[in-house]
């Protein structure tokens, strides 16, 4: 049997097809802020999905208002972040270009990035410098919620 668009069926509940972003996320203002460069796409947790770890996605369509965007902060997990162009061309052309700085060093990307944070390592700021196309941000951290994230200078 095939089911549409994630309903019924036994496993139907673990296709996410809408976003479920947590309402906490995000303070009122930065939402704001974000809109208007970002387009988040799918959210998944463990509140979205029993026993999920936790993933972003989202575009980033136009360079921030406000610079850095994303502060430093630290939390006891490992992240997974990347960025990809979406030139189909040449998927390595970032389209943009993104600063993101881990324990201190700062890393400018003008190239489809992975980047692994090992859990307790401050990261970011992160800066969005310039976008001629849409990047392609996700990231995840094997934890059931992204939580405990602490500003290092709190």
């Amino acid at each position: 049997m095939t089911y549409d668009n994630n309903k019924g069926g036994e496993y139907g509940k673990y296709f996410v097809q809408e976003l479920q972003a947590p309402a906490n996320m995000m303070d009122p203002d930065f939402k704001v802020i974000y809109e208007k460069f970002a387009s988040r796409i799918l959210w998944m947790d463990n509140n979205v999905c029993p026993g999920a770890f936790q993933m972003n996605t989202a575009w980033y369509n136009r360079v921030p208002e406000r610079d850095p965007i994303f502060t430093e902060h630290v939390h006891g997990y490992s992240e997974l972040i990347g960025f990809y162009g979406s030139n189909p061309e040449d998927q390595y052309d970032l389209n943009g270009v993104i600063e993101f700085t881990i324990n201190g060093e700062a890393h400018k990307l003008t190239r489809s990035t992975l980047i692994f944070v090992p859990g307790d390592i401050p990261h970011n700021p992160m800066r969005i410098l310039e976008v001629n196309k849409p990047i392609f941000h996700f990231s995840v951290v094997m934890n059931p919620e992204y939580a405990e994230a602490k500003d290092v200078y709190k």
